[in-house]
């Protein structure tokens, strides 16, 4: 039966992927990527998911302004590069350099959901070195699902860093709720588990826009939050 995982990971994440695509939804690329993953976990070549991907954030970036455009590009060119077309990637990463930021923008709030005092240390260190300053951390599921329902109620609009593992209730159960309450919410998983376990792949198509495994480095934070941000515009 395990040999049967990855196709049906596969399967799972490209439906996802097709229906985002539809709604033109900057998710659609991300489950295009973790789709390309599992076809490289099957031996098998991803150039097909990768330049889908590829095209569709060339796609959005011609739709949108400013830092989107420019992240939609980026993104783009990194699919290009993954897959040997040089030309392409360097082209695109040229468009992207001609989007410059006239407006300063300023950080979300994030709030950390995570029951580990190391890697809550870790992510507050990483998170003020990536420039943002209203950070909230909780070590457990219900204190933070209350602190993050007040900033909603008072139009303020978190990045929540989910782990899926917490004392008193799981993430993906957090993630539900939040996602019923604000379908447009931006989370990003951060846990130990593979982005092809049945749980992760549940909570990504309620609509969570990034996945960070453990152990991470500040760059992999980094782009999580740069595609939950190109993503997100409320």
């Amino acid at each position: 039966m395990r040999n049967n995982q990855p196709i049906s990971a596969y399967n799972i994440l490209m439906t996802l992927a097709e229906n985002e695509m539809k709604k033109n939804d900057f998710r659609a690329g991300v489950l295009l990527l973790l789709a390309a993953e599992c076809k490289t976990k099957q031996g098998k070549d991803r150039t097909g998911e990768l330049l889908k991907a590829a095209k569709f954030y060339k796609k959005m970036a011609n739709k949108e302004k400013l830092s989107a455009a420019k992240y939609a590009y980026l993104c783009a060119a990194k699919c290009f590069l993954r897959i040997g077309q040089y030309d392409n990637a360097m082209s695109t990463f040229e468009k992207a350099k001609k989007y410059v930021h006239h407006i300063i923008e300023e950080k979300k709030p994030i709030v950390v959901v995570d029951d580990s005092p190391a890697i809550t240390l870790k992510l507050n260190d990483y998170l003020q070195k990536l420039g943002y300053k209203d950070i909230h951390i909780f070590a457990d599921g219900k204190s933070a699902l209350k602190s993050i329902k007040k900033l909603i109620q008072s139009s303020q609009n978190p990045i929540v860093l989910l782990d899926m593992d917490l004392p008193d209730i799981t993430g993906d159960e957090i993630a539900k709720i939040l996602l019923k309450l604000k379908p447009e919410l931006s989370i990003i998983l951060i846990t130990a588990d593979e982005k092809t376990s049945p749980r992760v792949r549940k909570t990504i198509g309620w609509g969570s826009t990034a996945f960070v495994q453990k152990p991470f480095t500040i760059n992999e934070l980094k782009n999580a939050l740069d595609v939950t941000i190109s993503g997100s515009f409320t």
